[in-house]
């Protein structure tokens, strides 16, 4: 078992090298000079749930273990300011995750009491969440419960479905030859690792890299869903990994990430650290982009050093917000992007940082909804924080410290997949 567990990891970094498609009519250009991944796959989102207002059941706790994995069980009293948060606010985005949990045997009782809660109100969500689960601490692998807190948001960016005049970088579908194998149906090791790649001569290679799409390598002609005009604000789509594009009559399309081409992420902003252009208070989202207007002679070269690359689908309009990868619609302030291995889609999470750029404590009820490329470990979230350019503020400015409670059904300890 392990030495095949060890060929299939091998073969895994062979291929990964490290870690609606709309056709547009017009002739398109030369490959592109320009144009950090995408925290979420998207699918259509499901209706949103009408509580009824009925009393709700009883749940009895059942005796818990101690300890299991990496979780360490807790009393609510060691959650900081549980009592100071509004869990009315954070029910409605639970109960968008049970459209997908419901079915779920852990889930089943937790789903169905949810539902019962009258809208708004804040005693009896509490009582819901307090019956109904029981905290679990999240350590890393090395013991400790400190890990990295940052943030992203739902942007606007300004395009066209033709191209021309100003509007000369394109967001792609998924090209045809972009493969995904799950390497789960050879070794049960490994499940929930996917790997991206391309066949070339009989063999699986790894996928084209950010360049070598940028390139014309890539047969991605015919593939653009729509031309936008501003390379750096199509980095950053790749990045949030869903977004909003404003056309010229008005009209705002919406789109949501749809596949990746399986190269690891790398930080552009620690690439200008490392180079000494910025110093690192200031490589955030808009110091980046500071350093792009005054460069754009470099900025090519620069965006290129991160191989990684998203692929998007258009999406439905919609009130709600993106699609995250649990297939539901993100919340602002109460959904997190987390890593799939270490804490369970749909989860609620106690989430204990603080405000970007300060000491002031956030401390809140989110839901574990969305993953990313970049989100790796167990101590680790990305905060969303909403639509537009305030949102964006705050998440290209977080970077904080923090740690995080799992909130798993009472009598079971939590199950990542």
């Amino acid at each position: 078992m392990l030495r095949g567990k060890w060929l299939a990891l091998a073969f895994c970094a062979a291929v990964a090298g490290g870690c609606a498609s709309v056709t547009n009519p017009n002739t398109a250009p030369p490959a592109q000079t320009f144009p950090e991944p995408a925290p979420s796959p998207s699918s259509p989102p499901p209706p949103e749930p009408h509580p009824a207002s009925v009393p709700e059941p009883v749940i009895v706790a059942s005796p818990e273990p101690a300890q299991s994995r990496n979780y360490e069980l807790q009393d609510w009293v060691a959650l900081p300011e549980w009592n100071n948060d509004n869990l009315a606010e954070a029910l409605p985005a639970f109960l968008l995750s049970c459209d997908v949990l419901k079915a779920a045997t852990d889930w089943i009782s937790a789903c169905t009491a949810a539902a019962q809660i009258r809208k708004g109100d804040a005693m009896a969500a509490r009582q819901f969440f307090e019956s109904a689960f029981a905290p679990w601490l999240v350590h890393n692998a090395d013991g400790g419960t400190e890990g990295l807190v940052t943030g992203y948001y739902e942007p606007l960016l300004h395009g066209s479905r033709m191209f021309g005049r100003g509007y000369r970088f394109p967001i792609y579908s998924v090209p045809p030859d972009l493969l995904a194998i799950d390497l789960a149906g050879s070794n049960p090791d490994l499940k929930g690792i996917r790997l991206r790649g391309r066949m070339q001569d009989k063999k699986i290679v790894p996928y084209y890299t950010r360049a070598e799409i940028e390139r014309g390598l890539a047969p991605v002609r015919g593939r653009e869903i729509l031309w936008v005009d501003d390379p750096v604000e199509l980095f950053f789509l790749h990045v949030q990994g869903s977004g909003r594009v404003r056309l010229p009559g008005g009209e705002t399309v919406r789109v949501g990430f749809a596949d990746h081409n399986g190269h690891p992420y790398k930080s552009i902003g620690k690439i200008l650290v490392e180079r000494g252009e910025l110093s690192v208070d200031r490589a955030s989202m808009q110091g980046i982009k500071l350093w792009a207007a005054k460069n754009p002679t470099r900025l090519a070269a620069l965006l290129q050093q991160n191989p990684a690359y998203v692929f998007f689908r258009e999406l439905p309009a919609s009130p709600l917000g993106p699609i995250g990868a649990q297939g539901v619609p993100l919340t602002p302030g109460r959904s997190i992007a987390v890593d799939a291995m270490a804490t369970p889609l749909g989860a609620p999470v106690f989430l204990s940082t603080t405000v970007p750029l300060s000491t002031r404590p956030l401390n809140r009820l989110v839901v574990a909804q969305d993953t990313g490329t970049a989100i790796k470990g167990a101590v680790r979230a990305d905060f969303f924080w909403g639509f537009g350019d305030e949102a964006g503020q705050s998440a290209g400015r977080m970077r904080q410290s923090g740690r995080m409670w799992i909130l798993y059904p009472r009598g079971l300890p939590p199950k990542p997949p």
